[in-house]
């Protein structure tokens, strides 16, 4: 009866050591992924201010044409 146990547990234990080695490289992929995800967030961020800047600065333009047009009509 012993060496039955003794064997349950050997493949047991092999089983765990098997599946803690799936999910090591399952957390190591998904940590590669996460660092891949945020660095196109941190780009994307980038880009959006940089629209922002881009839109604000037409806004500008835009508004300036709007009061030169207001000032010619008047005049």
């Amino acid at each position: 009866m012993l060496e039955n146990t003794l064997v349950q547990l050997e493949r047991v234990v092999a089983d765990l050591l098997q599946r803690n080695q799936a999910l090591t490289e399952n957390c190591n992929q998904l940590q590669q992924e996460l660092r891949q995800i945020r660095e196109e967030n941190e780009n994307l961020q980038l880009a959006a201010l940089e629209q922002e800047e881009k839109q604000a600065a037409t806004l500008a333009r835009l508004q300036a044409l709007v009061e030169r047009a207001g000032a010619s009509s008047a005049a």
